[in-house]
């Protein structure tokens, strides 16, 4: 098993509206599919942080998953349509992470 910790900048006074798309759209969305979304954050002191974890059993799903999300209609057509007036994509990091022996998440 690994994680994803996924950091977004977001564009300034675009923090609420781009929390609202992540938790009724994004991550019910991608959830019905199968993803495993651990949860989700903003920076208490900069409204440009959104922040947030998934986690894979395997590459292979990994894989099977983000097609099953970014190649989808609803992804395409409406979701990725919305992204670049809320999110600087060009400062979003994705870390892969391995839980420690004894981490509280595995």
């Amino acid at each position: 098993m690994f994680f994803e910790l996924r950091q977004y900048t977001l564009w300034p006074g675009k923090q609420a509206d781009f929390v609202k798309l992540m938790e009724e759209v994004i991550i019910p969305f991608q959830t019905s599919v199968g993803m495993d979304i651990r949860g989700s954050w903003v920076a208490e002191e900069d409204e440009t942080q959104f922040i947030w974890i998934r986690a894979f059993q395997s590459e292979e799903e990994r894989e099977r998953l983000y097609a099953a999300v970014y190649d989808s209609d609803k992804w395409q057509n409406e979701v990725a349509p919305l992204l670049p007036d809320m999110m600087d994509r060009e400062h979003m990091t994705i870390t892969r992470m391995l839980p420690t022996p004894r981490s509280a998440m595995q």
